[in-house]
């Protein structure tokens, strides 16, 4: 079965990188590969080569790690300049970020893109962000120090999901990076598929299985996964650990002390990675710092510019680098940090921090006592991964529910009162309220839907919620934070809070005939409390 399989990448990398040298990096002719990192620059190494040259690069113990180099074409060996490395993303081939390479050495950097040890026809196994990673961008600075017309003093990295995840890490260990632009990536793995204590299960099995069809994952990764979907309680805290290693946030401080500019870029509706762990990292951040958030999924808002098109995540990024790693004077500095952009008007909002974002806030009351049943799906979820947040970022149109036809035994459904005026909300609604189960696990997913006159609901946010261990018939407090975002609901209309026990997207640890009770009291009172731009 190896043979094949190699066979398939090596085709499938052939046909890619036909198509996008051919596309916006048109006009680029790849040159003979370069290998080794311990040979002194020759003199045709100092002064660039310009266009695309794939090479072999020596990573962590030696794996060998394929990569390209774009040079500035006016490089001659008398000058150097700042220089940007660009891991792959997940699954991705080398030759991915071909056309933004191209627009950063024409702006004066020399670019060094490499695919992630495990992948395609780079050495080693997948090690998801693992110290190896960690390791393999570290051997990379050392290599275009030693073969590039590279400034030691102005070293950035950037790139899009596991880029981005391994740029942060690699900023947190290796003080040389001065600057890290981080799209689409994380910062808590473990609060991002694992959140609420809930498997992201669409999110696990399209990872695995890229990682299966386009590399070779290590034991450690097989043996993550196999214990992630099958649900093994008993292996939990290993698979925290397992996460926390691989996370940012573990090593915030790091970064700080190392005083590298941070941007972040995300999706209100990543499905893979939330938007709420990158908000609370940046939060954390006291060094040059940026945070952007827009409509999309996954990867999305970035798509436009890996392919040459003009994108806006990408012009940002850009400035950010410009001057963090060249000294211009952008101005990028001197603009609130926090950007925006609503996925109701397309409109961009720009904030002095992330506390600010949610000036004001709206409690919904959870009045009464509501039971449903268990291990039926009401209707209600959180759409398919990728696919409904697209559709709500090019033809704004989410997930749709219809609220009054949800079945009540299977659903429990608050209501608000309609609204005179538009509602901006803006950032993380926080549900509180008094669950009480009949089995000692189970799972809960909140919605919260914008809800028009005929009583269509879109969705506007959502999240999941696992318990285990906790003595039936017993109530305790439950306390959400729901997926951050930034949407208006039009005058005239509603919200209302729906919460079941199943959804596609997760998995669920609900007993066959659980029941699930929410409760208020005047003592302990169950709200949604609904954040909202300050008018």
């Amino acid at each position: 079965m190896g043979q094949p399989r190699k066979v398939l990448r090596t085709t499938a990398i052939g046909t890619v990188s036909a198509a996008l040298l051919a596309g916006p990096a048109a006009g680029v002719a790849p040159a003979a590969p370069v290998a080794g990192v311990t040979a002194p620059r020759s003199a045709e190494q100092q002064a660039g080569v310009p266009g695309v040259r794939f090479v072999d690069i020596k990573g962590d113990g030696g794996t060998v790690l394929k990569g390209n180099v774009v040079t500035p074409a006016g490089a001659d060996g008398s000058r150097t300049y700042p220089v940007l490395i660009l891991p792959t993303s997940w699954a991705l081939p080398q030759i991915e970020y071909l056309a933004q390479a191209k627009k950063l050495a024409d702006a004066g950097y020399v670019v060094v893109t490499y695919n992630a040890r495990g992948f395609w026809q780079s050495g080693g196994y997948i090690e998801v962000a693992g110290p190896p990673d960690v390791a393999d961008a570290s051997r990379v600075i050392d290599w275009a120090l030693a073969n590039t017309p590279a400034d030691p003093s102005r070293i950035g990295m950037a790139g899009v999901s596991y880029a981005a995840g391994i740029s942060l890490l690699a900023a947190a260990h290796d003080e040389r990076i001065k600057a890290v632009a981080a799209l689409s990536g994380w910062a808590d793995l473990v609060d991002s598929i694992y959140r609420g204590r809930t498997q992201n299960r669409q999110a696990a099995l399209l990872l695995s299985g890229a990682g299966y069809l386009t590399g070779r994952p290590s034991p450690e990764f097989q043996q993550f996964t196999h214990d992630f979907l099958g649900s093994h309680l008993d292996k939990e805290q290993e698979m925290v650990d397992w996460g926390k290693k691989r996370s940012p946030a573990a090593f915030v401080d790091r970064i700080n002390a190392n005083g590298t500019a941070v941007m972040l870029g995300n999706a209100w509706g990543d499905t893979v990675f939330p938007p709420n762990q990158t908000a609370d990292f940046y939060e954390k951040l006291t060094v040059p710092k940026r945070l952007e958030f827009r409509p999309g999924d996954h990867a999305t808002p970035e798509i436009g510019g890996l392919l040459g098109l003009p994108n806006d995540t990408w012009t940002s990024t850009h400035r950010w680098l410009d001057h963090y790693l060249k000294g211009d004077d952008n101005g990028v500095d001197r603009e609130q940090p926090v950007r925006l952009k609503s996925r109701s008007t397309g409109a961009y909002e720009s904030y002095p921090d992330w506390k600010s974002v949610a000036a004001d806030r709206r409690k919904l009351d959870l009045d009464g006592t509501k039971k449903i049943w268990a291990n039926i799906d009401s209707g209600a979820n959180g759409g398919l991964i990728l696919l409904s947040s697209m559709l709500d970022q090019f033809v704004k149109l989410p997930p749709i529910a219809s609220i009054p036809l949800l079945p009540r035994p299977f659903a429990a459904v608050w209501q608000s009162e309609r609204y005179d005026s538009a509602q901006q909300i803006r950032g993380t609604a926080k549900l509180h309220t008094t669950l009480t189960g009949t089995k000692e696990s189970g799972t809960l997913v909140a919605y919260l839907y914008d809800v028009g006159p005929l009583g269509l609901g879109k969705l506007v946010s959502n999240a999941p919620y696992t318990f285990h261990d906790k003595t039936p018939g017993t109530p305790f407090a439950v306390d959400l934070e729901l997926f951050s975002t930034a949407y208006d609901v039009p005058a005239g209309h509603r919200l209302a809070l729906v919460v079941d026990t199943v959804d596609p997207l997760y998995i669920e640890h609900n007993p066959f005939g659980a029941q699930l009770t929410f409760s208020s009291s005047a003592a302990d009172p169950s709200y949604l409390s609904v954040p909202l731009r300050q008018k």
